[in-house]
């Protein structure tokens, strides 16, 4: 398992580290128009160049990025919660973290935990004439992040951050236990969390809907669901990628400098 989670790990980081987008637009015939903002200027054709580039080319660029020697480990939490107008609440959380030491050891730790606690027996707001359905169908490569609603007076979130913090808060939940479950008497409110070779699922199942998220690294996907069919409903996905990074020392930063003088003088 600690093999599993150490590629799982790694997967993950590349996965949110190096998202990429695709844009899709109509394609016709002909040459492509000239844009508006270039076609606007009184140029010489044949000084000015226009190259349109294709969905396949936008597809693989990216902003940005920490050079893979600057990343020394990441903490990667997951949450879901539920609140029902009853009193019933459903989580389920975890954390995965990679640290690499001195000779490039990468060690894993992961926790979970899940409860669904409270509730009075009342009024659970779940209305059996509402229907949030079909977003689990939908497959996207990189982030999606869904919600449908169909009731009143519910709130709901979807969050993804990535960020740079050395000192990224670790969530409470069973050490070196991969997995967690638990549900109410009834078995009508569920909540669940796996980390597995394959990636990553959190699941709450509640009268009044669904809320999953599912990182799968090995198809490049992200999905965070959230499905409410009920009234006075508090739902909310959260993942947090916390990248740590090692200090440069004096010579790297020389040495980059004189790399950036070399390239203006090119």
């Amino acid at each position: 398992m600690k093999q599993h989670l150490t590629q799982l790990g790694l997967a993950i980081c590349t996965l949110m580290c190096g998202l990429t987008s695709s844009a899709h637009a109509a394609q016709g015939t002909g040459s492509p128009p000239v844009p508006e903002f270039l076609a606007a200027h009184d140029t010489d054709v044949a000084a000015l160049k226009v190259q349109m580039v294709g969905d396949d080319v936008l597809a693989t660029q990216t902003g940005k990025y920490a050079g893979g020697t600057m990343i020394s480990g990441f903490v990667l939490n997951v949450i879901s919660q539920w609140q029902l107008p009853n009193g019933v609440t459903a989580l389920a959380q975890g954390t995965l973290s990679a640290v690499q030491n001195a000779v490039g050891q990468v060690t894993t730790a992961v926790n979970s935990m899940a409860s669904v606690t409270g509730g009075t027996g009342g009024n659970s707001g779940a209305n059996p004439n509402a229907q949030a359905t079909g977003g689990q169908n939908m497959s996207v490569n990189g982030v999606s992040q869904v919600t449908q609603v169909a009731g009143d007076k519910n709130t709901g979130s979807n969050s993804a951050i990535i960020d740079f913090n050395n000192n990224a808060v670790i969530l409470g939940g069973a050490a070196n236990v991969p997995s967690a479950a638990a549900s109410n008497s009834t078995g009508s409110v569920k909540a669940g969390i796996t980390f597995g070779s394959n990636g990553i699922s959190v699941a709450l199942q509640t009268p009044a809907g669904l809320a999953t998220q599912t990182i799968t690294p090995g198809n490049g996907q992200i999905a965070q669901l959230l499905q409410i069919a009920g009234n006075n409903q508090q739902v909310a996905n959260a993942l947090q990628l916390s990248l740590q990074t090692q200090q440069m020392s004096a010579a790297m930063i020389r040495q980059l400098g004189v790399l950036q003088a070399l390239q203006n003088r090119r």
